[in-house]
């Protein structure tokens, strides 16, 4: 059974940084297309950044040259390195898991979903 588990985030002021992690079991990281999604309340969950199975990545206009998405074959982790955050970054970030190749960045392309980690931002 697929599972992913996100960590790493927490409060920071405008201008800090945070790292979160999303360990997956049951399959290995390369077998997916893998995706960071962000929602706030009353909102449709935003897709943030991509890596397909390929290793070639994609990102949201908003965070673009801000964050990077990356993954560790080895240890079998996604991650996005989050830097110059701003208050519009607060969110519930949940990582997602696909067979879809390069798909785009759309909730329903996702088949597997981890149970999101909040990132507060203050100013």
């Amino acid at each position: 059974q697929v599972q992913l588990v996100e960590s790493g985030g927490g409060s920071v002021q405008a201008g800090g940084s945070l790292r979160l992690s999303c360990a997956l079991s049951g399959a290995t990281v390369t077998r997916y297309s893998m995706e960071w999604f962000r929602q706030t309340p009353g909102k449709e969950r935003e897709g943030v950044a991509v890596i397909n199975r390929d290793g070639t990545t994609r990102y949201a206009d908003s965070v673009k040259d801000r964050f990077t998405i990356s993954r560790d074959n080895a240890e079998n982790t996604l991650y996005l390195q989050m830097n110059s955050l701003k208050p519009d970054d607060t969110a519930m970030y949940y990582c997602a898991a696909g067979f879809y190749d390069h798909p785009p960045l759309l909730r329903e392309y996702f088949d597997h979903w981890g149970q999101g980690t909040q990132v507060t931002v203050s100013s």
